[in-house]
C-alpha cells in the first residue's frame, strides 16, 4: 500500500463530513485519516421507494463534505445513489451550509463523456448540470474516464484524483524482478499510462518502457489487437480506469504475452467486476490485479478474490479533504 506523510490532525475552523449509508465503510476510513469522526445524519425509506436523508448536526455556515461512491450493487443502483447524494446536497444547502464539496470516488455516468453516434448522449455533462442545481460547490473524484471531458462538463471547481498515488509503491516492487513497461489497454487511456509511467519512474529513479493496445468497440463489440511498443521479456502493467467485465484485460494481457511479455498485471482504480469478471480475473494470461477501494469487490468469488490486491485510497481522499478544508478557511 502508497504510504502518506503523518499528517496533523484537523485544526482551525470546523467542518462537517458526511458518508452517506451506502458508502460507509469508506466514509469511516477517511474520517479516521482525518482523525476526526463522521457527522450523524438520517436516511429513511418509504414503503413506495421514496427516501429522504437530513443531517443531525446544525450545517449553517459550516463546510460540508459528503462521501458518496456512485456504484450499483444489490442494495441500490448509481441512480440511486446519485440521486441521494444530489438531495442530501440540497438539503445542506436548504439549511445554511457555506459550502458543499461532494467527494465521489467512483462518478457514475463518466464514460458517456462524448457523442460516437447519431442522437448519442453526454451524460457526464448531465451529471454535471444536476450537481450544480443542487447547489454543490465543488466535486472530487477518483480517476474518472475522461480527464479532460469531464473538467470540461462541470463548471463548478473539481479535484481529480488520479491512480498514481494509490499504487506506485506496490508496482514499484514489481522492478526489482526485472524490466518493466506501463502499458494502455486502449488508446484513449495513454494519458493515464504515460502520467502514471512518470510517477514511478521518479519512484524507482529508473526509465521504464511503454505500450498501448487497439481497442474498437461498437454494439458492445470489442475488437482490434495491434500492439504499439517492445514488452519482450518485460513485467507489464496494464493501467485503466476502471475493470467491468474484464474482457479488455485480458485481450490486453494475452496480447502481451504473445509479444514475448514475461508476465502481466491489470491494475484500475476501480474494480466494478460485473458478469464475467470472476472468469477474467482468474484467466491465465493475468498474474494479478490491483485496484483500489473506491468499489468494493463483493462480486468476486472466493477463487478471483484470491487474485486480487487492494489498495486503501482513504488517506487520498483525507488529504484532499484536508487540503481543501484548510485553503477555505485561511
Amino acid at each position: 500500500m502508497a504510504r502518506y506523510r503523518e499528517e496533523p490532525k484537523l485544526k482551525g475552523a470546523p467542518m462537517k463530513l458526511f458518508a452517506l449509508h451506502a458508502t460507509r465503510e469508506l466514509g469511516s476510513r477517511v474520517a479516521a485519516a482525518l482523525g476526526c469522526a463522521l457527522d450523524a445524519h438520517e436516511e429513511r425509506e418509504f414503503e413506495d421507494g421514496e427516501h429522504k436523508a437530513r443531517p443531525l448536526a446544525d450545517v449553517r455556515g459550516e463546510e460540508a463534505y459528503i462521501i458518496q461512491s456512485m456504484y450499483g450493487d444489490g442494495n441500490a443502483s448509481a441512480n440511486d445513489k446519485l440521486i441521494r447524494l444530489l438531495f442530501f446536497a440540497g438539503c445542506l444547502r436548504e439549511h445554511g451550509a457555506a459550502r458543499v464539496t461532494a467527494v465521489v470516488p467512483y462518478l457514475a455516468y463518466a464514460r458517456k463523456d462524448r457523442q460516437t453516434k447519431p442522437r448519442d448522449p453526454v451524460t457526464t455533462r448531465y451529471v454535471a448540470q444536476l450537481f450544480e442545481a443542487v447547489g454543490i460547490d465543488a466535486v472530487v473524484v477518483l480517476e474518472v474516464h475522461n480527464v479532460t471531458a469531464f473538467q470540461n462538463a462541470f463548471r463548478l471547481p473539481t479535484v481529480h484524483l488520479d491512480m498514481a498515488p494509490l499504487f506506485v509503491e506496490r508496482a514499484a516492487t514489481l522492478a526489482r524482478e526485472g524490466a518493466l513497461v506501463v502499458a494502455s489497454p486502449d488508446p484513449g487511456g495513454v494519458k493515464r499510462a504515460q502520467l502514471f509511467r512518470e510517477a514511478l519512474e521518479i519512484q524507482i529513479g529508473q526509465p521504464i518502457g511503454s505500450a498501448y493496445l487497439e481497442k474498437r468497440r461498437s454494439a458492445g463489440v470489442v475488437s482490434g489487437s495491434l500492439l504499439a511498443g517492445d514488452v519482450r521479456d518485460a513485467t507489464v502493467l496494464l493501467v485503466d480506469d476502471l475493470i467491468s467485465t474484464g474482457g479488455t484485460m485480458v485481450r490486453a494481457a494475452e496480447t502481451c504475452l504473445a509479444a514475448g511479455a514475461r508476465r502481466v498485471f491489470a491494475l484500475a482504480a476501480h474494480g466494478l467486476f460485473n458478469e464475467g469478471a470472476n472468469v477474467a480475473i482468474t484467466h491465465p494470461a493475468l498474474a494479478g490485479t490491483i485496484i483500489s477501494d473506491s468499489v468494493p469487490p463483493f462480486r468476486l468469488d472466493a477463487a478471483a478474490r484470491a487474485r486480487v490486491e487492494i489498495v486503501g485510497c482513504a488517506p487520498l481522499l483525507a488529504q484532499t479533504i484536508r487540503s481543501l478544508h484548510e485553503s477555505a478557511t485561511r
